[in-house]
């Protein structure tokens, strides 16, 4: 009887492997973040009904994009990634895929993304999703290894897809759309600076230049953490000040903004690895929650 993927067992190992991956070359975690920021700035960007069709061309194209740089940026830092305890059993760094692999799979995936967007959705989100490949892996990927404000330089780029989804619906970019960009550029910088906290050892291994590498006792961390969540605050609350959702949106933002403020305020004060799991776990809850009240309290414009 001739074996298959479905009744050999080493096949369908090696397909899981293989699966896993690349999963896990195109940070299919944080590509998924990407994605639903891209979907809340097409329904915040759309007028009257969203149309699904254009939405489905946005968010496959924009998906392409995201898991290109994902896969390129792995592949830029591969001899880094092997130095660190966390990165060193991704698929480059640990040998399950050649590095020609993952550049000629990133490569192809982003292009046809970029092409894909501008020919189904429209020319300018096409050429917001080029400007964030672009400077995510050549302009924030080489700072890191620089200095420590790459974080806030690599923000710029995680905050664009919102505004990709945004002219995927509209066709331009407006104000309201500048404030999706905001809340995701001040949300990630507690974020971003928690981790970098928790693993600074192995980024220091890694050769990377992050803030709390160059800040051992970590009070500039501690200080710019609690500076970004408080002016998230604020910020947070423009949908609702600005008539892009309603009462309950204000509401729930400015308890949420503050509850993440507390946790950014608890790091500061002890610093501990402790307190930084605690104010990652806060973002990670903090900005699905937000942006799903957001779309749910959506007033029509």
């Amino acid at each position: 009887m001739k074996a298959t993927a479905m009744t050999d067992p080493k096949l369908g190992s090696l397909l899981k492997g293989l699966v896993a991956d690349y999963a896990e070359l195109v940070k299919a975690r944080l590509t998924f973040l990407v994605l639903l920021s891209t979907l809340v700035g097409f329904v915040m960007g759309a007028r009257g009904g969203i149309d699904v069709g254009l939405m489905i061309h946005t968010l496959f194209a924009t998906a392409l994009v995201a898991a290109g740089a994902a896969s390129l940026n792995q592949w830029l830092e591969r001899e880094a990634d092997a130095k660190m305890q966390r990165t060193r059993d991704r698929p480059l760094p640990s040998g399950r895929m050649q590095p020609q692999e993952a550049v000629v799979f990133g490569t192809a995936v982003s292009l046809i993304g970029i092409i894909y967007l501008a020919v189904s959705v429209n020319a300018l989100a096409s050429l917001i999703a080029f400007v964030t490949l672009a400077s995510y892996l050549f302009i924030y990927t080489p700072l890191k290894r620089l200095t420590w404000l790459n974080t806030v330089i690599g923000a710029v780029p995680g905050a664009l897809p919102p505004l990709i989804g945004w002219v995927g619906a509209r066709g331009e970019l407006s104000a309201d759309g500048w404030v999706l960009f905001a809340i995701l550029f001040f949300w990630q910088m507690p974020h971003f600076f928690a981790i970098a906290w928790i693993y600074r050892d192995d980024y220091k291994a890694g050769g990377f230049a992050m803030l709390p590498v160059v800040d051992p006792d970590g009070a500039s961390t501690g200080r710019l953490s609690v500076f970004h969540a408080m002016t998230l605050v604020p910020i947070s609350l423009m949908p609702g000040i600005l008539g892009m959702a309603g009462v309950g949106y204000f509401l729930s933002a400015l308890a949420l903004s503050c509850a993440y403020l507390g946790f950014a305020l608890q790091f500061n004060r002890r610093k501990t690895n402790r307190d930084a799991w605690w104010l990652f776990g806060a973002s990670i809850a903090y900005l699905p929650v937000l942006l799903s009240l957001m779309v749910f309290d959506k007033l029509p414009r």
